[in-house]
This record gives structure tokens, sequence and C-alpha cells, in this order.
């Protein structure tokens, strides 16, 4: 028996041993500085502090309240309790190449049920292996099984959802023309524009069900501005432009597509023009009066626009209100872009108008054009006034002196006119803008017929 209870006796004297240097002998020491601090007025204090009684109750009293308080933490610890993993994604086994599957859900939330300590392991080293097998399936409606495995066998789990009826279409193949589409055009810069893009392939190969593939009507490669490092002028090159396929609605098909990126060229250009800035006066200055010039502080501007849009162009116009003028003014305008205009050199302009007293002046046989007559008809004037009219000219004298009938035109709007006599307005105007013109004759007869 004494061989059988040495052990035990090692083991409770290594306790007391442990007790005895980590417990007791730290309070020793604290009680000594204590008893310091007080002085003689301590003595009582000191020796009561020094009884072995005192010091084992002391030390049985902090053991147990330092047992009470790990007890209640271990029991905390190992309480049932429940973790929920959102959009946990799935692990699909089947034929890609061969197959389409639809109507499994992308990701499932498993609720993990176990002790605190076991969810806490498993929050740590979560498993992913959430798994659905449709390996041995053909094509057709199945209801599947969402499995999941745990890490660790002590936790309960539930998948939710835990099914999922799928279809499994055959996989069919379709080419389809490829095109683009510019995104986030107004970051680039207004005095610069994408002349031409240039896609690394004309036809891509999109693959799906059936159904799916019926849907598309177009796909594009989506060319992002915004991915642009620089905007130097010249050519670029984009590289894994993501592609993207749409139905007629503009909504995306959910197809694979064959490459799903390319690499595209893009050329930046600037093209501009310069033109001369045209001040147009609208309404009339007061009676007795008329412009004798209009000059401004910015007589030609620089546009940036497309190569159809500057073909087009031979001048920018600035309208500026001169009713019931009656003395020199100073307008201050803003420039406003002409349509197909992206940027200009000159946002705003100084106009300066200068009024002198008006005269009169007519010019004599002035020719009458034909303006928007539809094709397949000609015009006949019923008499001798019908094809010529003299206009009437108002403004500054050295201003109308120095205009012929050539800086005149008078002409008849045809628009909608059909075959037939009419009555029709007489329409002039001049090349220099601070003149007022208008026809002696307001109308004149015409007959229009069939050629």
């Amino acid at each position: 028996m004494k061989k059988k209870t040495n052990p035990i006796k090692a083991v409770f004297g290594a306790i007391w041993h442990f007790i005895d240097r980590r417990i007791i002998f730290p309070i020793t020491k604290l009680v000594l500085k204590i008893s310091n601090l007080f002085g003689n007025s301590g003595k009582k204090f000191e020796n009561w502090f020094s009884k072995t009684n005192t010091l084992l109750f002391i030390s049985l009293f902090l053991a147990i309240i330092i047992f009470i308080i790990v007890d209640q933490k271990i029991l905390m610890f190992s309480e049932n309790s429940a973790e929920v993993l959102k959009e946990q994604p799935i692990n699909v086994t089947y034929n890609e190449e061969a197959y389409v599957i639809e109507g499994l859900p992308e990701t499932v939330d498993i609720t993990l049920i176990g002790s605190k300590a076991d969810l806490y392991f498993a929050k740590q080293s979560p498993s992913q292996d959430i798994n659905v097998d449709l390996s041995g399936l053909k094509p057709g409606t199945h209801k599947v099984n969402i499995k999941y495995n745990q890490a660790l066998p002590s936790i309960d789990y539930k998948v939710n959802p835990s099914t999922a009826t799928v279809i499994i279409y055959p996989k069919v193949s379709e080419t389809k023309t490829l095109t683009y589409d510019l995104l986030n055009q107004n970051k680039l810069d207004s005095k610069k524009l994408i002349k031409n893009v240039s896609l690394q392939s004309d036809e891509v190969v999109i693959k799906g069900a059936e159904h799916s593939l019926e849907e598309v009507a177009t796909v594009k490669a989506l060319i992002n501005v915004d991915d642009l490092a620089k905007q130097d002028v010249g050519k670029i090159t984009l590289k894994d432009v993501p592609l993207k396929a749409y139905d007629k609605d503009g909504k995306i098909v959910d197809v694979e597509i064959v490459p799903s990126k390319i690499n595209t060229e893009i050329e930046i250009a600037s093209p501009s023009k310069e033109v001369p800035i045209k001040v147009i006066p609208k309404g009339e200055v007061s009676f007795g009066k008329a412009i004798s010039s209009i000059t401004t502080n910015e007589t030609k501007v620089t546009v940036y626009a497309q190569d159809e849009v500057l073909a087009k162009m031979t001048y920018v116009p600035v309208e500026i209100d001169v009713s019931d003028l009656k003395s020199n003014h100073t307008y201050k305008m803003e420039v406003k872009k002409p349509t197909g205009v992206k940027s200009m050199s000159v946002n705003n302009i100084t106009v300066n108008v200068a009024l002198e007293t008006v005269s009169n002046k007519e010019l004599n046989n002035v020719t009458i054009e034909y303006r928007n007559l539809p094709e397949g008809y000609t015009v006949q004037g019923v008499d001798e006034n019908s094809t010529r009219v003299t206009v009437i000219l108002k403004g500054v004298e050295t201003v109308i002196n120095e205009l012929t009938s050539e800086d005149v035109t008078a002409y008849l709007d045809l628009k909608d006119y059909k075959e037939g006599e009419y009555e029709v307005e007489v329409k002039v105007e001049g090349t220099d803008l601070k003149v007022n013109y208008a026809a002696k004759t307001k109308k004149v007869k015409i007959k229009i017929i069939k050629e």
C-alpha cells in the first residue's frame, strides 16, 4: 500500500507547493509591504496575517473564487448556440461542355448548431464544401439535395434551401456578330472624340440552352472610356474588354460567350475648324434709327466636332435683341454651342452696337428665286411682275450705298406646294445683317406645273 500511496502524496505535495509558491508567498509579500506602510501601528495586523491558518483561509477563499469564475466561463462556453453562415457558394459537379443548368441557386445559408466552443472552431476554419452532384443526370427536370460537409462532426447543420429543382438542357452554340458600346463618353476630354474602334474579332460564339440563344439579339464589347490610362491623340489598345449578350429590350441574357473578353484598338482624334462669329440682330431698332456698325471683341472661334459637322459649319451665330434700341449699346453675350459641337475656344463675347439716322434705298429688278420646290415640278410666272421685284433697303446711308443686287436675294418658299396657281409671299434676305430688307411687292402670282 505504501508504494501506491507515495505517488498520491507526491501529487498533493506538488499541488501544495504550487499554491505555496504562486499564492501564499505573493500574499505574504503583500502583507509585509502593507505592514511597512502602517509602521508600529500595524503590528497587530502583521501578527494576524502572519498566522498560517489565516493565509490558508485566504488562499482557499481566493481559490474558490477563481474556480467559480473559470467554471462559469466553461459552462457558458459549453452551452448550445447557433450561427448562420450567409450566402455560401455551391460547388456543382456536371459536364459543363455538354449541358446547361437552370434553377440551382448560386448560394445557400448554413445554420450551424452546437456548443460555443465547437462553433468557435468551426468559424475559424469554415468548410466551404457545399456540393450538388449532377454528373449522373440526363437532360430534364430533377429535384436534388444540397449537401454540406461540415468540418466538425459534433455540429448539427441545416441548409437553406436544402433542395432545388434543376432543369438540365443540352448545350448548343451559335455564331454572332460582335458590336460595341462606348461607356462614360462624358469622361472624354471635350476637345477630343473617339474616331474609330477596331475590335479584335468581328464574331463570337455564344453557348447555352437553345431557348436562351434565341433571346440574344446582339453581343457587345463594353468599352469604358474611364479605363483609358491616357487620352492622347492617336491609337490606344485596351485589353480584356468584357462582352455581354443582350435581348431586343436591352436586357442581359445569361449565356456563355467565347471568348468572354477581347482586345480593342481605339483611335482618339481632335478634329477642329476655325469659323467666324456672326452676330445676328433680332427685332427692329427705334423709329428713325438704323445700325451703323456691329463690332465684337472676338471675331473667330475654333470649334471641335465630328468631321461631318465641321464640313457643314460656316459660322457660329450669336443673336442679340435690338428691339426698340434708341442709342449705342454694349451686350455681354454667351456663345452657345451649335448642335453637334463638343467644345469651343470662345464661350463669351462682348458686342458693341452703334446707331445712326436711317436712310432708304431701292434696288430694282431683283430676280426671284424658288426654294423647296418638290421634285418633279417647275414654276412659271403668270406675268412680268412674278419673276422680278423691287427691294427696299433700310439702314445707315454709308452701309446701304455699298449694297448691290448681288448682295440681295428675293425668294419664294414653295414647301408643301403642289400643282396649281398660287399667290405666294416674297421673302428677302441680304448679306449685311445691319440692314432691313423688304420687297416692294408683297406677293406674286405663280403657276406650278409637273415637268
